[in-house]
């Protein structure tokens, strides 16, 4: 009984280990999906950036003003860090692949700085995102899954355009 009872422990121990967002952690990954999304936003021509594949969806430029605004707020309301950018990217009048390119990773440095600003107990902290009641290290997550997904999205668009998407950076 007692091996059955250490054997339980040390389990519950390395799932509790496994299961926190360290900030060293979450630093990786942006910084892997900064360079990624770089590969996407380079992949694309200049004259691809207003590619809508049907005209009630977004272009190309809107797919990743949309990412870069999302992460601008997210990462706003899980930090208390206020948001350099003023406005909406995607109602940017300028939505060339340098003025796209330039908010999107400019969005990422916010993240970046973010993250580097706070400690991992600051992941734990209560924090309301767009209404929502979550911890800080939830909000970052939620964040990162929103990029991945719309940068994800942007794949066809890239394919329609006749360019080749970057290969996966999974790991």
């Amino acid at each position: 009984m007692k091996q059955l009872a250490i054997a339980c422990m040390m389990l519950l121990a390395s799932h509790a280990a496994f299961a926190q967002t360290t900030i060293a952690k979450q630093i990786t990954e942006w910084e892997r999906a900064k360079a990624y999304t770089k590969e996407y936003l380079d992949a694309m021509p200049d004259d691809g950036y207003a590619l809508k594949p049907t005209p009630e969806i977004r272009s190309f430029a809107q797919q990743m003003d949309h990412l870069a605004d999302a992460n601008f707020a997210f990462i706003s309301a899980a930090s208390g860090k206020k948001s350099p950018m003023q406005g909406s990217a995607e109602k940017m009048a300028d939505q060339s692949k340098a003025a796209v390119s330039k908010v999107v990773m400019d969005s990422y440095d916010f993240v970046l700085a973010a993250l580097k600003g706070m400690t991992d107990a600051d992941l734990g902290k209560d924090v309301k995102v767009f209404g929502k009641d979550m911890k800080a290290g939830v909000a970052f997550e939620k964040a990162f899954e929103h990029q991945t997904h719309h940068r994800g999205q942007t794949t066809v668009y890239i394919r329609l355009k006749g360019a080749t998407p970057p290969n996966e950076k999974l790991l």
